[in-house]
Order: structure tokens, then sequence, then C-alpha cells
């Protein structure tokens, strides 16, 4: 190519000159290239030898359901003929478009302005500029987003599907394409590729040891590294907030805080968190940490640390986890404090358990919680996010033979949170990693992401299907020791809170939950997502909340998502300005234990580490 002709391409979106794109030393080359095929193979034998040992099952999406989902969309398209020219006939004619607006550009003319297929700048998979000025990125580029569009279109638009097997075809589509992505390949992306020949592949040596080191950690599941995990550790410069853990049983142990002010309030809080993952993401740093910022207004704040489940935990099932955690809490915290009157909050699942809770304690005269805050907590289940795309009948039985340990490995879950935002939390790190040879870097709230817990067998199969598959709870129908519950008779002041852009709890889902009570609920919905939504203090001025009237069966969520007013910041200070009400008054600061319990270690102890 002539100094005018390489000047002309690049001025036409051209391709740069093919130096660019050239190896360096061809002998360092292929030698790193047999270093890599050594430790991808590492990989390949670290994969299959757990599988034929018969140690692993795959999870946590069924291929075969993936199968036979996407093959109920197909066979609508496919059993018409007008409809299968129809498709065939969209998809042809935007790869028209894109062919005809790519020989405009290397002509040196100006592209269609109506091209099929659109720029997409705020795609963070496609910033580099040469998806936009070389010709064949930028149609490699083009041609996947038109065929993801299309793709979602075939869903979107095949009639007949059950509400169901739509999500779940709409989340294999979403999945398959987040994968098929040209920016997850090398030859395909424009940088990876450089870097490659500029590298001579050491940045593939560096990457594909790396992932054979994750696949081993994994045990054959890949253990996919999101964070550098050798900056953090409990203790040191996570779950800092100074406490003792008062008590313990096989289930869990119950963490009291040292106080940071002369006087508290009177009424104690007591946190249910999730079980799935570990307490501490709500006592990251002290910046973070909501538990510190609790304990600094004034509350005298204990938490549920449970334990990370074992073969033994196996028939732990919702009653264990209510007498064996809350109520074991409830006890500590009378035996420690004198006070029976306590103010609960559960975060997700914990939240859930809580609801669950409050009207099984009530049928039996238990009523020591006299408030209760949710966070980021579905009760109804009806508008439940992506992973009910991963409960029906048929993927339960896998789950469950899946537990024939006694537990769900605790990998299985974490893959199962990374799908739902696999193209933030899977591919980036998968390019970052293992393409290009790069550590990630030190973040403490995905370092806490990858402390997966394993689930009790009994436990997780009564949550999966009387929540996410029956709906039961916010129906009243679900029991608990020949109980049957009936949130309508909860008649204690509730704060429930959402975030705007959850996709585990969707707002819309927590709003719903929040009619089942029979009591008026502060319904708060925070900016951001399921976990920065929640643990968002003030001092950072990030995000916004919005509240208004309490939710009720004439007022629809749009109706009152119109209808609420915006307030800048966290939406700590709006908590603490409800929960004063609730927490009667100032008494002298209470050490951990009381006196009365003898403190076994500090927090954040040992439960949470194991």
């Amino acid at each position: 190519m002539t100094e005018s002709q390489t000047r002309s391409a690049d001025e036409s979106g051209g391709a740069p000159p093919f130096s660019d794109y050239a190896v360096r030393d061809p002998e360092a080359f292929t030698r790193n290239m047999a270093h890599m095929l050594e430790h991808l193979g590492k990989a390949a034998s670290a994969w299959v030898e757990p599988r034929e040992r018969g140690e692993v099952q795959d999870g946590p999406v069924s291929y075969g359901d993936v199968v036979s989902t996407l093959s109920k969309v197909g066979e609508y398209w496919l059993t018409d003929p007008t409809r299968a020219l129809e498709a065939q006939t969209t998809l042809m004619a935007g790869f028209f478009g894109i062919w005809s607006n790519s020989i405009r550009r290397m002509s040196g003319q100006a592209a269609d302005g109506a091209s099929p297929a659109p720029s997409m700048p705020s795609d963070k998979r496609f910033t580099h500029e040469e998806w936009t000025k070389n010709l064949f990125f930028g149609f490699l580029r083009e041609a996947y987003v038109l065929t993801s569009d299309w793709a979602q279109q075939m869903v979107d638009r095949a009639d007949g599907l059950d509400p169901h097997t739509r999500q779940k075809a709409a989340f294999y589509v979403k999945q398959l394409t987040n994968a098929l992505s040209p920016s997850n390949f090398v030859l395909t992306n424009p940088e990876l590729y450089r870097e490659t020949v500029e590298q001579n592949g050491e940045n593939l040596v560096r990457g594909m040891k790396m992932f054979a080191e994750d696949m081993m950690k994994g045990a054959g599941t890949l253990k996919l590294r999101q964070s550098d995990a050798s900056q953090f550790a409990l203790g040191k410069n996570l779950a800092l907030t100074p406490g003792k853990i008062v008590a313990q049983n096989d289930l869990c142990q119950i963490i009291q805080y040292a106080p940071a002010t002369e006087t508290v309030f009177k009424r104690p809080i007591l946190i249910s968190p999730p079980w799935i993952n570990r307490f501490y993401i709500l006592d990251l740093n002290p910046e973070k940490s909501m538990i510190r910022w609790m304990v600094e207004q004034g509350h005298t704040v204990f938490v549920i640390s449970w334990i990370n489940p074992e073969a033994r935990h196996a028939d732990k099932n919702w009653q264990d986890y209510i007498d064996e955690g809350i109520v074991f809490g409830l006890d500590m915290i009378e035996a420690a404090t004198g006070e029976r009157d306590v103010n609960a909050i559960g975060y997700c699942v914990g939240g859930t358990l809580l609801a669950a809770s409050l009207s099984y304690l009530k049928q039996r005269g238990d009523e020591r919680i006299r408030s209760a805050t949710f966070l980021t907590t579905q009760i109804d289940f009806k508008h439940a996010g992506d992973l009910k795309v991963f409960v029906d009948e048929g993927q339960l039985d896998e789950i469950e033979k899946a537990m024939d340990r006694g537990y769900l490995e605790g990998t299985r879950m974490a893959t199962a949170f990374n799908l739902l935002r696999s193209g933030d939390l899977i591919w980036p790190y998968f390019v970052n990693n293992y393409l290009k040879g790069k550590e990630p870097l030190p973040f403490d709230l995905l370092f806490w992401n990858a402390d997966a817990t394993r689930m009790a067998k009994a436990n997780h199969l009564f949550y999966l299907r009387n929540c996410y598959l029956e709906n039961r709870l916010s129906r009243g129908r679900m029991e608990i020791g020949g109980s049957r519950l009936d949130l309508s008779e909860v008649t204690i002041p509730i704060y429930n809170l959402a975030t705007r852009e959850d996709h585990i709890a969707p707002a819309l889902s927590v709003y719903e939950g929040s009619r089942a009570f029979g009591s008026d609920v502060t319904y708060v919905v925070s900016g951001s997502g399921h976990i920065a939504g929640v643990v968002n203090p003030p001092s950072r001025g990030k995000y916004q909340f919005w509240t208004g009237a309490p939710p009720s069966g004439d007022l629809s969520f749009e109706t009152w998502w119109t209808q609420a007013e915006e307030t800048k910041g966290s939406w700590w200070p709006h908590w603490q300005s409800w929960i004063e009400t609730q927490s009667g008054e100032q008494v002298p600061a209470r050490e951990p234990g009381g006196g009365s319990l003898s403190p076994i270690e500090d927090a954040p102890g040992s439960y949470v580490r194991n």
C-alpha cells in the first residue's frame, strides 16, 4: 500500500498499516503460544478430573433447559413459512445496510445515517477508537449489535410463550450474546489483538496461567477473580467495627458491637443478614460501614453471623434458622441488655426470613420485635428478578441432586448472581484477566462478592420452592413449624427500602410485598442497585432516594413513582429519623456482653472466616 493509499484509507475509516497487527518476534510468539497451551491444558485437566470422579455437577444453568427453551422460540418462527421469511428478511436487510455503509466508507463517502446498527457510544466493550475507525472491526461491531438486537426481538415477538418461558428465553439469549461479543476474542478485538502482537503473546501466557489457577481454586468450576484478594483480610482492613462475639450455637454467632457514644437508645437493634454471602457487606470498611454508622448514631447493634453450612447442617430448615438465629439473637440481647423490645433489620433473604419470623413468633406469643426494617427484601415474589429463571420444577430437581452432600456449593450461587449481570461481572474480567493477562484491581465490594457461602439443603430448597416458585409468604400459605403464616396480622412499624436498579429484588417486587403487612409501611426507593443502593454512607454524597405515600391496594407502584419526592444523597439519615421514634429514651452505653454474657472472641468472629 502506497503512502497516498494509506492516507486515503485512514481518512475514510480504513485499516491502519498492516505492521500494527503484525507479530514482532515470530520465534518468541511461537514459544509463548506453547506455554499458553500448556497452562490451558492444566485448566482443562482441572475441569475434567472432578467430573470424571463425579464430584462436580455443572450449573447453575442447565444446558438441556437452554436448548429446550430456545427451541420453543424457534418453533414459533419456523412452523409458519411467512414468519420464518419475515425473520430472515429482517436480519438480511440489516446486514445489507451494514455492508452498504461499509462500501460507502471504503470509497471515502459518508455512511448512511439510517444505519441499522447503533454506534453504542456508551457500551464499554466498544470504546477503543478502532471499533469506529477500522472498517473490519467496525463491521464486526455493527454486525454483532444487529444480530443481538434481532435475537432479542425474536424472543419478544414470539407469541404463545408463557411468562416464565419468555423470561428464561430472554435471559439465555442475553447470556449467549454477551458471551459471543467480538470484544471477548483476541482475533476480533482490536485492542486485544494489538496487545497480543506487541507482547508476542506473553499476555496470553499470564492469562492462561491465571485461568488454570482459578479453575483449580474452584475445584473444577471457574472461580473468576474479580478483585485482588491479597489486598484484603477480615479484621485488618475489612469488618473493623469493634465488637465481641457474645454467644454462638451450631448455626450462628451473635456479635455485639462496642458503643461509640456515652449514651445509647434504649431499644437495641438486631440485624438478620443474608446467609448467601457474608454479613460484613454492612461493615466493609470504616467509611462504608453501615454498622459503624449506626453505632455512632447511638444504637446498640447486634448482628447474626451465619455459619457456612457443612454436611451436618443438611436438615436445617427455616424454622431452625428462625429459632437458632433470630430467636437466639433476641434471647442474647435480653441477656446482655435486659431489654425485651428490639428493632430488627433484615437484608435480602435475611429480610425474607425476618418477615416470616414476625408472623411465626406472633402466633407463639413472642412479640419482642417492635419494628422491622427491610433492605432490598422480597416478600411477594410475583415480580421477582431474573433469579426466577433458575427456578422451576425441572431445575429444582437438578438443584436437589446437586446438594447430595447436604449443601449447595457457594460457587454455584456466586455464578448465578454473576450471570444476572454477566456483561459487568463476568466478561470484562474474563478479558482483563485471561486475555490481557492483568490482575484485577483491589475492590472491597467485589472481594466480598466472591466470598461465597454454601447453602444448607433443606433451607435452600424451602426458600426456592416456597418463595420463588410458589410465592407462598405474601399469600398467607407458607407453613413453618405447623403454623400457617399471615403477614396481615403483623402490625408493627415497618421501613421497607428498595433500590431503583435492583436486579435481584426489583423495586416493584418490594413494593408489592409491602402490601402484605397489616400496618402502614414506610416505603423508600434508593438510587443505584442491590448493594451500592444500600451501602451508601452520607459522607459520600452519592445517589438519591424517593419517598411517598404508604403502599396500599388502590395505589399502584407506577402511580406511587410518579408522585414520589426525590431527595439527594443517602437514605441513611431518613431512616435514622424514622428509627429514633422506635428506639426510646437514652440510657448509659452498654459494653458487649453487659456483664451477663462472657465474650468469646473479637468481632468479626470465626464463623465468617470459614
